[in-house]
């Protein structure tokens, strides 16, 4: 969908992929997070327009889980509710829990907590408010859960915007109802299509590789910085 919404000339969707090309966003999605659920500070229309400010569109997590935010910030913004099969769905959702509450994955929040830190607590909070798992997700208990926080979600959107502002879209029916909708020209080229399972893990490897490179730096660093000088002053003093 970030990427239909890209070729109808939108700029810059944002989908949760949005966060590794700019981690910092983390910290203003966790202000977010604190405002919403722990009455922590205050997150506007001036912190959503710093945010999303560029956007045209938004898309995914963890921006769906401010949809009542989002609407009271932009009133007159039109809203996709994308349904699909739900066991596909889960089938796609329960890949994504598998691989980033991996321990492997969740480790490197510790060597390189600057970029992948930040975009791994996003995504792990985002998790665990959507699927009634708020402090301390699981795997499993994500799964269990998956299949009724889609379907509450759904119903929360239908709740919450005017019908003339919404669209329920059926993933798979194409152009033709998302522009009728939104007042564009159908593009002349196929609607979008991601094998969801083969990018996911592809996006996985990519970004795991690249905090690895910042793990490795960022260890070395200190081994220069800190382990080096105390062995240093310890074979002094023998």
């Amino acid at each position: 969908m970030a990427r239909a919404y890209e070729i109808l000339g939108y700029p810059n969707p944002y989908h949760f992929s949005s966060v590794f090309a700019n981690a910092r966003d983390c910290d203003m999605w966790m202000e977010a997070f604190r405002a919403k659920f722990d009455g922590v500070g205050n997150f506007g229309r001036e912190q959503w327009d710093q945010l999303l400010g560029h956007c045209g569109a938004v898309t995914d997590q963890p921006a769906i889980i401010f949809a009542a935010e989002l609407l009271e910030a932009y009133t007159d913004a039109k809203v996709v509710l994308v349904e699909r099969d739900v066991e596909s769905w889960y089938c796609s959702i329960s890949a994504l829990f598998e691989a980033s509450l991996d321990p492997v994955f969740l480790a490197l929040r510790f060597t390189d907590p600057y970029w992948i830190g930040r975009i791994i607590e996003v995504g792990v909070v985002s998790f665990g408010y959507a699927f009634g798992q708020a402090r301390s997700p699981t795997i499993a208990g994500l799964k269990k859960r998956a299949k009724q926080g889609y379907r509450e979600h759904n119903a929360i959107i239908r709740d919450l915007v005017p019908k003339e502002r919404l669209l329920e879209y059926k993933l798979g029916s194409g152009w033709e109802p998302l522009c009728a909708f939104l007042g564009k020209p159908v593009p002349d080229e196929p609607f979008p299509h991601l094998n969801e399972s083969k990018d996911l893990k592809a996006m996985f490897e990519r970004f795991g590789l690249k905090a690895l490179k910042h793990s490795a730096f960022n260890v070395g660093l200190f081994l220069t910085m800190v382990v080096a000088p105390v062995i240093g002053v310890y074979l002094a003093r023998r």
